[in-house]
């Protein structure tokens, strides 16, 4: 969260008129664009602020100072023109819009998603729990930024709502090996980051990640993936977790989107550690994991579709 100090006399003028000038320094709009289409236009040449909630955050920000260093671009830390220009911003729409179908509506949802990951062992699946929830992941979005979006309309079969435009993400569909790529290596840095990388070092794809905490540090060096599990069960082993309680046995989590692993599990030769969805997408670059690699369920299976069994990782 962005704070703003006000010192000396106009401390006054600003406590009467707050609302114009705080707005124009916390809402980091830019003369070419807003946010909002940034971080559309940024998700969809490949470089994700993970969950695209309209706000200027540090995601954002490391997005956008990646795209500029793969393009040539000054490294502004701000939302400037060439930016805007380079991403073809005035050619193309923030957003879009979407039927809700039938198919969406009917789920299968879970009321109820226990905080413990014992208790979540008794649930049959760990399905969305609610259209709401399985809307906003398909279309990368905030629940907030989807409500916000569509005041006064209901989320219900029939109804057309306004959505990021996006490359929609389906839980139901398993990725694709995209092979026209050839071979990629991973990289991952402590500072919170996820890319893909091609031929000559070219970035195919960067995202925010959540990895590694003081008790469970990312492995620093050089690692390689193994196998790629889509919709895996979770096989909660307490000594594993610093955080387990004592009298926390071992336990099989069921698949779905809401699994501690999320849709995937990227599998990697260093023990224990993989590259993995997230139920939390909001959390995603603000906090720490218990040693693996987390990224929002939609940028983890456009990462399994870019990877095989061997593709190099670095953690750095």
């Amino acid at each position: 969260m962005q704070h703003t100090t006000i010192i000396g006399l106009v401390s006054g003028f600003f406590a009467i008129f707050p609302a114009p000038l705080l707005l124009a320094q916390e809402s980091a709009k830019a003369s070419c664009g807003d946010p909002l289409a940034f971080q559309v236009l940024l998700d969809r040449r490949g470089f994700s602020s993970g969950q695209i909630d309209g706000k200027f955050g540090a995601n954002t920000r490391r997005a956008l100072s990646a795209f500029q260093d793969a393009n040539g671009l000054p490294r502004t830390k701000t939302l400037d023109c060439a930016t805007w220009a380079e991403l073809g911003g005035d050619q193309n729409s923030a957003t879009t819009t979407y039927t809700i179908t039938a198919e969406d509506a009917a789920g299968p949802f879970v009321d109820r998603i226990p905080p413990t990951l014992p208790e979540q062992a008794t649930l049959p699946a760990l399905s969305y729990r609610s259209l709401e929830e399985r809307l906003a992941e398909r279309f990368h979005a905030a629940p907030a930024l989807l409500t916000q979006l569509n005041r006064g309309v209901g989320l219900e079969p029939g109804a057309t709502i306004k959505v990021p435009a996006v490359t929609p993400f389906d839980d139901r569909a398993k990725p694709v090996r995209d092979a026209s790529v050839g071979p990629v290596t991973v990289e991952v840095t402590r500072e919170g980051a996820l890319s893909v990388l091609g031929r000559e070092g070219k970035v195919l794809f960067m995202a925010p990640v959540s990895s590694g905490s003081v008790h469970d540090p990312l492995p620093v060096g050089n690692w390689k993936v193994t196998s790629v599990s889509w919709m895996p069960a979770f096989h909660y082993n307490p000594e594993l977790f610093w955080d387990a309680k004592s009298t926390d046995e071992k336990a099989t989590i069921k698949a779905g989107p809401n699994n501690p692993v999320g849709v995937v599990w990227i599998d990697l030769n260093a023990e224990h550690y993989g590259l993995h969805g997230t139920p939390e997408p909001s959390r995603i670059g603000y906090s720490q994991s218990h040693g693996c690699v987390r990224l929002t369920n939609w940028d983890a299976a456009r990462v399994a579709a870019l990877v095989a069994p061997n593709t190099p990782v670095i953690f750095k």
